[in-house]
């Protein structure tokens, strides 16, 4: 496990990346058929940037593609750990699909982006070593999203773990690059913490074992934008107590 300086520089440099969260100006839901995109009225998918006319995209078998005015089609690519991306004009292009509904993000890159992250002070009793179980059958749970429509996930294993006396059964929704991701809230949620959740991924797996480090608890993209779409805590992930830990919001 990195030490948590080195864990927060990670994370603020994630944060101000192209491709972060800082400079995400748009998402609109992609028709069937070509859609002319750009800013002006007449397009099919109106953007808030760019010019008025930036292109034609269509979707092709599992991807899509877009047309510059006089060129031949451009396809997305594959990006690291995210969504098919196409850099055009100054904006990034991600073709972001939630629930099987295709979806155009853009990103400007010409916008600044910086964050100023703030941390609870780093408080070693909320580093906790878990008792990781695996579920007997997975178990599908609707969860709610904020920026979006209720959603299923798949429940494969439970976290079980005493925090500040309270005892604890915590599951995680999603999984991120091969790790857990807890979306937790507590009464901290809505006054020092984000209000909708925090993400916090699960650590230093073993059959039997995982490291939950309060520490890195981290707002989630709806934090930053409101072109993003979070998953909101299962009922067990809601603690009723304080987590005095992790990062700050506002």
């Amino acid at each position: 496990m990195d030490d948590l300086t080195t864990w927060k520089a990670a994370r603020l440099a994630a944060l101000v990346a192209e491709d972060g969260w800082l400079n995400l100006t748009d998402r609109v839901e992609i028709g069937r058929g070509p859609q002319r995109v750009g800013r002006g009225p007449g397009n099919d998918l109106v953007l808030s940037v760019g010019p008025d006319h930036l292109g034609v995209l269509r979707l092709t078998e599992g991807g899509a593609e877009f047309s510059l005015p006089g060129q031949g089609p451009l396809a997305f690519q594959p990006a690291p750990g995210g969504f098919p991306q196409l850099r055009v004009d100054q904006l990034l292009l991600e073709l972001h699909t939630v629930d099987g509904i295709p979806a155009l993000r853009v990103r400007d890159l010409t916008a600044p982006r910086r964050a100023d992250l703030r941390y609870f002070p780093e408080n070693p009793d909320f580093v906790v070593r878990a008792r990781w179980e695996r579920l007997p059958e997975p178990e599908t749970a609707t969860i709610g999203q904020r920026g979006g429509s209720d959603t299923d996930v798949t429940l494969t294993h439970v976290a079980r773990l005493v925090l500040g006396g309270h005892e604890l059964a915590l599951v995680p929704t999603h999984w991120k690059a091969g790790q857990p991701m807890f979306v937790i809230r507590d009464a901290t949620s809505g006054r020092e913490t984000y209000g909708a959740s925090r993400f916090l991924m699960g650590e230093d797996m073993t059959d039997d074992a995982i490291t939950l480090d309060f520490n890195r608890a981290f707002t989630p993209p709806c934090g930053f934008t409101p072109f993003a779409i979070c998953p909101l805590p299962p009922r067990q992930n809601i603690l009723p107590f304080r987590v005095e830990a992790g990062e700050l919001y506002g």
